[in-house]
């Protein structure tokens, strides 16, 4: 059975985005595949280093996992600072990542601009801790959004220097797996990007009825069309593509007809929008208050994710400090 891996930072709730692009499917994937999902603690300190309530942030993920129908049973749910072998992995990965390679990738560039006061080692090793938490279980397939790409390639490239420079064919290299189509991300409500907590343009699982139509409301829109046909600009396009994920087929040619006709009424659509977005999240809603209310259940996942993911992470760490040459004089 193929390994698949994937982590969701812990800066706090998970958004529409998350779920859409990822999580659903996660959901159908535990069944068919040996799965390990884990709550990224460690890589939230690259933006957040000084978070203001961090072990909340990550109950608040764990919690939300549960809600959406991940099973500890079936899958290995897990923190990533419950593992203490991903941290020495990614300290001997990093002997062997060379500062003109990481300083190119998109994603440490990026945020260079984002926090330019805030330009740190970690941030900038970024795709290294990303690869250990990868090869650590030797992973198959990995599910990422587009602009986590080339991050994936830089966890391949790392696999094959380790390979090739101490002669082994010990590391798997991991596939993006995208659920049968092409690798997707949910837009904003600010009509740029994506949808993204930093952003601060998501809609998120734990939202009540009443701020998801608020959030909806003020979605970014224009005066609409004036020439029928007229070609959509990207932030309406955004609103569209959520609605053909969460809203019915006739639903969406409904609107793209009055678009198309010049008769669209963004009002309308939005309360539309809403209402079938709360009807997605109504279920998982309601499940993210039961478990929160079980901090008993929620510590019995959290040690049990952490004792299966440390017992497939130590075996690796083990043969990758044999590989290398470590070896004890006692």
């Amino acid at each position: 059975m193929e390994t698949v891996l994937s982590g969701i930072r812990s800066t706090g709730n998970l958004h529409l985005g998350n779920y859409l692009g990822a999580v659903q499917n996660f959901v159908k994937m535990q069944y068919d595949y040996n799965c390990y999902f884990f709550i990224a603690d460690y890589h939230s300190l690259t933006t957040h280093p000084k978070p203001e309530d961090l072990h909340n942030s990550v109950r608040q993920v764990l919690v939300e996992y549960l809600a959406a129908g991940i099973d500890p049973e079936k899958s290995t749910l897990y923190i990533q600072s419950d593992v203490p072998e991903i941290t020495e992995l990614y300290l001997l990965l990093n002997m062997n990542a060379y500062l003109g390679e990481l300083e190119r990738t998109t994603s440490f560039k990026d945020k260079a601009r984002q926090q330019p006061e805030n330009v740190n080692a970690g941030l900038l090793t970024y795709p290294v801790l990303m690869a250990a938490d990868i090869i650590i279980h030797k992973a198959d397939k990995v599910p990422v959004g587009k602009d986590q790409e080339q991050n994936l390639e830089m966890a391949r490239k790392f696999a094959r220097r380790f390979n090739n420079m101490y002669s082994v064919e010990y590391f798997k290299e991991p596939q993006a797996f995208n659920f049968g189509k092409e690798l997707i991300k949910i837009p904003g409500l600010d009509g740029s990007g994506k949808m993204g907590k930093s952003e601060g343009n998501g809609i998120y699982l734990a939202d009540d009825e009443a701020v998801i139509r608020k959030k909806i409301m003020r979605a970014l829109t224009d005066s609409g069309p004036i020439k029928p046909n007229s070609e959509m600009p990207e932030y309406i396009k955004n609103l569209f593509t959520i609605m053909e994920i969460v809203s019915t087929p006739d639903t969406v040619q409904f609107f793209k007809d009055k678009y198309a006709s010049c008769e669209i009424r963004y009002g309308d659509l939005k309360k539309q929008l809403a209402e079938d977005v709360i009807k997605m999240l109504a279920p998982i809603n309601k499940k993210i208050k039961e478990i929160d209310s079980d901090s008993q259940y929620l510590s019995k996942v959290a040690k049990m994710g952490a004792e299966k993911a440390r017992e497939s992470a130590s075996k690796t760490l083990q043969e990758v400090r044999e590989i290398i040459g470590f070896r004890k004089f006692w």
